[in-house]
Parts: C-alpha cells; sequence; structure tokens
C-alpha cells in the first residue's frame, strides 16, 4: 500500500509540472485601461485598445482580449468611456518654479492694457505693508488693445503706476521674463530714480538697457541684463515659500496632463528645492533640469561632479542652460539685421559667443548637454558656429551630443539644414506663434518673418525632431493651446483664416511626438518614456475628445480629463 502511495504521490507531482509548464501563471496587472482610442507613439504600434501596467511600468499593449489576462481581483480599472489616451506629454521647455511663483505672485498674463495693471496693483497696495515689494508677471505691451499716449520705444512709463504705489516698491516683469518694469520707490531703493543724461544708460549695462524718456529720465523699463540693477534689490524667497511654489507647480502639472518637464535654467536654491521635494516623497513631476550659466561656479561643480542621471527618473540634471540674446517681444533678441519697427537696434547679445565655445567644449569633454537660448537670426547662427567648432575640435567626443537651441524661434534661411547637419535640436515653443505672430511682423517684416520665423515643418523635413513646451510662465502651462498652434498655426481665437504661413505647420501625429517622444529624445530619455511601450514608465495623459481627429475649430475645447503618474491616478477632472 505505502509503495502503491508514493507511486500516486510521484504521478500527481509530475502531473502538476506538466501542467504549470504548460500554463505559466502571468504576471498580474496592478492597473488595466481600455475603452477609447489609445495612441501609442510607438510606430510598430500606432493605437491599441487596451494598456496594462504594473507598478510604475507598462507591462503590455496591445489588444482587450490579450490585456485581461494579465487581470486578477487586485487590478485596478479604468474604463475611458470614450475618451483619448496618449503618453504622458512632456513639456520640453518650462520654468518651473516661476510656474509655481506665478500662483503665488500678481499674475498678468491676461492683462490687456496698462491701467488694467495699475489696477491690479491698486488693489495688492491695500493688503500690503509700507515698504513690503510687490512682484508679478505676464505683461507684454504688444499684446495690449492701445499703448499709453507717452509710451518710448514703444513701452509704458512708470508714472502711473509709480502715482498708486508710493510707499510700496513694484517689479513687474515681462511675460518673456527679458524685460521688468520698476515703479519710482524701487527705482528709489536702486538709486535709479533720477538719472542726468549722462547717467546710466544702455551703454554703460552690458547686454542690458535701462530706457530712458526724452528729459534723460528712467521710464522704468530694465531690458535684458540691466534688470539686475532692480533684482537685486528684491529680498530672497524663504524656503517655506519656495515649498509652497514647488507643489503648485506639480499640481499645475497634473491639471494640464504633464508628467515630465524640461526645466531650462535652475540654481543651488532650486536643485536643493528638489532633493526636499524627493525625500519627502512630492515630487510627482520627473524633472530634466539644465543648470543655469549665469552661475559659473555651480557650472563648474557639477562639471567636475558629472552628470546625474536618476535612477528614480525623478530629477535628473545633465545639461547646461545658456542665455545668449533676449526676447522679440522686447526687442532685444539678437538679430543680423535692425528692426524694422526700431531702425538701428539689433537687440542685445546677452552672453559673449566665447563662453558658447568654451562650455560647449567643457560639455562634450563631461558628458554634458549644452542647452542655449537663441530667438533671433544671428543668435542662432552664432550659436551654431560655436556649436560646430567645438564639434570639429572634438571629434571623438560628439557622436551622440544631442545638443539644443531654445526656442530657435527666427532663423536665417541659411542656417536651417544645419540644425540637422549638426544633430543640434530646435526647442520650439508652438504656443509663441499664437501669441506673436500678430505683432512680430512689426518687429522682423513680411521677408523675414515667410522665409525664416517658426520654421517647423522645414526643420523637421530636415531630419531633426522637434522638441515642442510652453516656456511657462512666458504662456500659460496649457498643452492643448500650443498643440492647436502647432497645426493650425492661427491665433487662440482662430485667426487668420487658414493659418499663418501654413506650410511651416505640423501634421497632428508630428505635433503629438513633439510632447512625447521627441521631447523625451530631447533629454536622453526615449528609452524610458515618451510612447506607450513595454517596458518603459506608466505615464499617460487622458483627453475628454479624441486630438487626432476632432475638427480643428472644436479643438481647443479638448481638456484634460486624467493624468495618470508613475502608474498612478494623480488628477482627475471633476465633472
Amino acid at each position: 500500500m505505502r509503495f502503491i502511495n508514493t507511486l500516486l504521490s510521484r504521478l500527481l507531482l509530475v502531473l502538476l509540472v506538466i501542467t504549470s509548464c504548460s500554463n505559466p501563471k502571468k504576471t498580474s496587472a496592478t492597473l488595466l485601461i481600455y475603452g477609447g482610442p489609445i495612441y501609442t507613439v510607438d510606430s510598430t504600434q500606432t493605437t491599441v485598445e487596451a494598456v496594462a501596467t504594473k507598478g510604475d511600468t507598462i507591462l503590455f499593449a496591445g489588444s482587450l482580449l490579450e490585456a485581461e489576462a494579465y487581470k486578477t481581483k487586485e487590478t485596478q480599472i479604468i474604463d475611458l468611456q470614450g475618451k483619448t489616451m496618449t503618453p504622458g506629454l512632456i513639456e520640453g521647455h518650462g520654468h518651473f518654479m516661476g510656474l509655481g511663483y506665478n500662483e503665488l505672485n500678481i499674475d498678468l498674463i491676461n492683462t490687456t492694457s496698462y491701467q488694467e495693471i495699475v489696477d491690479i496693483v491698486a488693489e495688492a497696495v491695500k493688503t500690503a505693508e509700507p515698504g513690503e515689494w510687490i512682484t508679478g508677471r505676464g505683461w507684454h505691451q504688444s499684446k495690449w488693445d492701445a499703448l499709453p499716449e507717452d509710451a518710448v520705444n514703444g513701452f509704458q512709463t512708470h508714472y502711473k503706476l509709480s502715482q498708486v504705489s508710493p510707499d510700496n516698491p513694484v517689479y513687474l516683469s515681462h511675460a518673456s521674463g527679458h524685460a521688468g518694469f520698476a515703479n519710482a520707490k524701487a527705482m528709489e531703493i536702486a538709486g535709479l530714480q533720477l538719472l542726468s543724461k549722462d547717467g546710466i544708460n544702455k551703454h554703460e549695462v552690458d547686454g542690458g538697457e535701462v530706457m530712458r524718456d526724452k528729459f534723460g529720465q528712467p521710464t522704468g523699463i530694465f531690458n535684458e541684463r540691466a534688470q539686475s540693477l532692480i533684482r537685486k534689490h528684491i529680498p530672497e524667497n524663504t524656503p517655506e515659500k519656495n515649498a509652497k511654489a514647488l507643489d503648485l507647480a506639480v499640481a499645475a502639472c497634473h491639471r494640464n496632463g504633464i508628467t515630465s518637464f524640461h526645466d531650462a535654467g535652475i540654481g543651488k536654491e532650486t536643485i536643493a528645492d528638489y532633493e526636499n521635494a524627493k525625500v519627502a516623497n512630492k515630487m510627482k513631476v520627473r524633472i530634466y533640469a539644465m543648470i543655469t550659466g549665469w552661475d559659473k561656479d555651480l557650472v563648474n561643480e557639477w562639471l567636475k561632479k558629472g552628470p546625474l542621471v536618476d535612477p528614480e527618473n525623478l530629477v535628473t540634471i545633465r545639461s547646461i542652460k545658456l542665455n545668449c540674446d533676449g526676447a522679440l517681444g522686447s526687442r532685444g533678441a539678437w538679430l543680423l539685421e535692425s528692426y524694422t519697427d526700431r531702425p538701428g537696434h539689433f537687440g542685445h547679445e546677452t552672453l559673449p559667443m566665447e563662453v558658447v565655445k568654451e562650455t560647449a567644449l567643457n560639455g562634450l569633454r563631461n558628458g554634458f548637454q549644452v542647452c542655449a537660448h537663441a530667438i533671433g537670426d544671428r543668435a542662432n547662427r552664432e550659436i551654431l558656429d560655436r556649436y560646430e567648432a567645438a564639434f570639429t575640435e572634438l571629434q571623438d567626443m560628439n557622436t551622440d551630443h544631442r545638443f539644443r537651441i531654445e526656442h530657435a524661434q527666427h532663423l536665417h534661411p541659411d542656417d536651417i539644414p544645419r540644425f540637422a547637419e549638426l544633430g543640434v535640436i530646435p526647442a520650439m515653443q508652438a504656443v509663441h506663434l499664437s501669441s506673436d505672430r500678430p505683432w512680430a511682423i512689426d518687429r522682423l517684416g513680411e521677408k523675414r518673418i515667410i522665409e525664416g520665423a517658426y520654421m517647423w515643418q522645414d526643420l523637421l523635413k530636415s531630419g531633426i525632431p522637434v522638441v515642442n513646451g510652453t516656456d511657462v510662465p512666458v504662456e500659460p502651462l496649457n498643452p492643448i493651446a500650443s498643440l492647436y498652434a502647432s497645426v493650425s498655426r492661427k491665433t487662440l481665437k482662430g485667426l487668420p483664416e487658414g493659418g499663418y504661413e501654413p506650410a511651416q505647420r505640423m501634421t497632428r501625429e508630428q505635433a503629438l511626438k513633439s510632447y512625447t517622444l521627441d521631447a523625451a529624445y530631447g533629454a536622453f530619455e526615449e528609452k524610458i518614456k515618451g510612447s506607450i511601450s513595454v517596458g518603459k514608465l506608466a505615464d499617460f495623459t487622458i483627453y475628454s475628445q479624441d486630438i487626432m481627429k476632432v475638427p480643428e475649430e472644436e479643438f481647443l475645447k479638448t481638456e484634460i480629463a486624467m493624468t495618470i503618474f508613475d502608474g498612478k491616478v494623480v488628477y482627475t477632472k471633476s465633472e
């Protein structure tokens, strides 16, 4: 009997082994998503019926029938109910803490007149202590209904602002961040309220301008590097205020479907803020940070210790940001020919070009990407020249540098093919066309606009990817607006009919890729994000309607319905 029992036990064991081999247990999913169009931005299968995730990783993408094999009692189910899903959107150029601070300070981005700014500041004065600084950002004189009668060089003067804020220093940054507007009290603190005709002028502020009226007195406008004359007197932010701004920035990203963010220029303080947020488990957006080139000591410190590629994929630091010219709105962009609406003025070279060459060489030697801000055609050309010289000098080190030019807004036609030839990635914010194109023609004239402004399609056809974004807080973070601008070449009011220079608009596939896989490529992260592919991070954006098929006139009505980060739902729009 014992023999028979032993034999039966062995037979049962063999049967179990055979059964387990023929029916292997599949990994169970923590999340299963289906029920609407899912665009993968993966060339092997551009759309799928369902996606399954395990923790923070994509486990499966394909048919719903196959996906259900990964479902267990513990699997969370998300039925899209007809909504659309894509990879998590990547903000390809913005200022993360600026986004948060824009929600803490005075937000002027939607103002349409100087008087509106004066009224907003007058309200802020009512609750401010005497002597307390009032700061804000977002005004743009070219977007106002009309300029004041006493405008100087196309900008307002401080007198009306100063009247409503006699006891409070006020400093309001231009939307671009490349100019600022101070009241009399702020200029008094800086020792700049009254200047003789022989006093400070644009020639004495390297890379900037203190704008003055016909009597030689400052108007309150400080262009480019001249802003430091006022900014150095503004009290530094407290750690508590920084932490609050960071939390607000994370929440804003989630509301807008942004799961990753290229932070264009940060210093020691912000690096510390990010480290603290990671420790506190509050960094719920993936940051790809560029060290600010203004801090030479910080740059040298990082060049010595090398890039930080975060194994947790939360905060990676492997690039250096250089600010090489100004903005078109403030006439600070560095041009080959003078401004059409300010003859004899060519903008500003805000960083010596020898610094660009030196940084490019150091970046190649030490494994750092270089990202140079350039808006004007001369700035773009000069930077391409310095990059090319560095690539030639260190040919064995430039195999996969992925150097970038941030904005690349206005190019000379001869320089357009050089991006692909040199492997330099243009990081361009399509929404700038919607905001800037109506008045940019005044700055550049029709010929320069047609031949070289916002040249997305020509760059794409040359074989180089384009990284999209908003440059928040210069523009609102809303990716729907930037995607709309990408495919329509219109203002956000839907003008003009047919769009500006329509041959340069992107297809919807190109636009989505510029916000996902191409943006990931621009940060050396295409192997871990940017498409819905097995093994990549489980970051997704879900929309109220199908952005690939909705009629153009309905596109801007699209809303972010849900954001999934690290395999977890972090935002759901309330009905």
